[in-house]
């Protein structure tokens, strides 16, 4: 099965304790699509401008991920710039460059309207929607998004939730989203908002999922569960930890002939196992030197202290 992931390419300066880095390759599509490419395949929609080079592109080719819907324009690649020195698990931002991402307008190219799997990353909702118009066939469309598009454009937000068969977002924004400061409370509130499942990450403390009667396609309600988060020794770099997470839940339940609450419970740790992996070097470098076997002895270790 293939998935179909929209939204950001881009360049990232960091500064966190382990050191500077000026401009590595970064974006919410980059993570994810490396991500979801060690479990089935990937197809990429974005804008970058003429600092993105063969060498930038190269990455995610050789990891089979088809860039045809990757457009060049005149211009710089979208640059945002932050800094971790203050607190590992919220960045402050410095430089937010839109340049050439300003203006994206997603081209979805004839090849990739067989897509199976559709995935919303963090883009204008505006823009998510009309996405997901053009793929009216897709079997299932996750999405993400953050906490500007909640409080300045909440209504098309909730346009296109009610298109989703899974929300991924962090607790912060479950929170914003739903007006409650109760976690479970909060999850409750998106799910009336119209997504048939939630996925809210918790960045170390790792992620929960949430369900509505509609989840499964059963008509059954089915309970909430925990993953733990993967115990990591240090942290690099967290910038594309939560969409690599959402590249590996998401690339998992890909590859699956059909979606249980068994296959969901696995792509979530599956999930915390590429978050935990990419944030152990700066921008995507981690995922570039990863292994599938790499991933699936993290897995292993991870079930074994989760269970009893």
């Amino acid at each position: 099965m293939s998935i179909l992931v929209v939204g950001s390419v881009a360049f990232d300066t960091l500064e966190t304790p382990s050191g500077r880095r000026e401009r590595v390759l970064g974006g919410a599509a980059t993570h994810f699509a490396l991500a979801a490419s060690f479990f089935t395949k990937v197809r990429v929609v974005g804008v970058v401008g003429e600092d993105f080079l063969p060498e930038h592109e190269a990455v995610l080719t050789s990891r089979g991920v088809d860039t045809t819907g990757l457009e060049h324009v005149p211009g710089r690649s979208f640059h945002w710039s932050g800094s971790y020195m203050r607190d590992l698990g919220a960045a402050d931002t410095l430089v937010t460059d839109l340049n050439v991402f300003a203006d994206f307008a997603p081209k979805i190219p004839t090849s990739y309207l067989d897509s199976e799997y559709l995935f919303l990353a963090n883009i204008d909702p505006v823009l998510q929607t009309r996405v997901r118009a053009q793929m009216p066939g897709v079997r299932m469309v996750a999405g993400d998004t953050m906490n500007y598009w909640i409080s300045a454009h909440r209504e098309n937000l909730l346009k296109v939730m009610r298109e989703l068969d899974v929300l991924v977002i962090n607790d912060n924004e479950a929170r914003m989203l739903s007006g409650e400061s109760n976690n479970v409370r909060a999850a409750k509130g998106v799910l009336e908002l119209g997504p048939k499942s939630l996925v809210v990450k918790y960045a170390e403390h790792g992620s929960a999922s949430f369900f509505s009667q509609r989840s499964f396609g059963d008509g059954e309600p089915h309970k909430p569960f925990r993953a733990p988060a993967t115990p990591t020794e240090e942290v690099v770099d967290p910038t594309g930890a939560g969409d690599s997470f959402a590249g590996g839940f998401y690339g998992y339940i890909a590859s699956q002939e059909r979606l249980t609450p068994e296959v969901f419970r696995r792509a979530m740790f599956y999930g915390c196992v590429l978050g935990s992996l990419s944030v152990e070097d700066f921008g995507t470098e981690r995922l570039q030197r990863t292994t599938r076997e790499e991933i699936d002895r993290r897995f292993e270790d991870l079930r074994e202290i989760s269970h009893l």
